[in-house]
């Protein structure tokens, strides 16, 4: 006979790491992303610490063609998804990226259509946490993003060099007539 009740949802395994709420609460994000070619392969990461320093996560995802801010952006939405998982209340983001920071801070204007989509996703992601702190910091201080990113660049080089030229995605460029 199977029992009525379903199992409790908290003594289910969970398959990410988490933190302690004590932990989460305020998550320092350093993303990164990097290209080659502007645009082609990609690679963008994201490091997820406690206030105090620790590393709770890393994450990394290869492709592309895209350009560098596009891997700049995608590396962020990578941290924004891994510390909404992890149910951070403050976020702390810290990006090597000035353009990406000046945009997100409101300082610069994103005028390029391409960037627009995922600034809006970043802001909506954004919207959740209780405070979000966004910060440019020098590449020096941003190596474990930056290393990260680049390992899934090139694993992103290797699969494009893999493909027969004529199934490679190419950018899209539009023409327009002028009446």
């Amino acid at each position: 006979m199977m029992d009525p009740d379903p199992p409790d949802a908290a003594s289910s395994p969970d398959p990410e790491p988490s933190p302690t709420d004590e932990e989460s609460a305020h998550l320092v994000v350093y993303v990164d992303g990097a290209s080659s070619g502007n645009p082609g392969p990609c690679g963008c990461a994201a490091v997820v610490k406690t206030a105090g320093g620790e590393t709770v996560f890393e994450k990394a995802r290869a492709f592309g063609p895209a350009t560098n801010n596009v891997a700049e952006y995608q590396g962020l939405l990578l941290g924004l998804e891994v510390a909404a998982t992890l149910r951070a209340r403050r976020l702390t983001i810290r990006s090597d990226s000035e353009l990406l920071v000046r945009q997100l801070a409101g300082e610069y204007k994103v005028r390029s259509p391409h960037l627009k989509p995922l600034w809006r996703q970043a802001r909506q992601m954004l919207a959740p946490f209780e405070t979000v702190e966004i910060e440019h910091v020098p590449r020096t201080a941003n190596n474990e993003a930056d290393a990260l990113a680049r390992k899934a660049l090139e694993k992103a080089r290797r699969v494009d060099a893999e493909l027969p030229p004529d199934a490679r995605k190419q950018p899209r460029h539009k023409t327009f007539r002028l009446k």
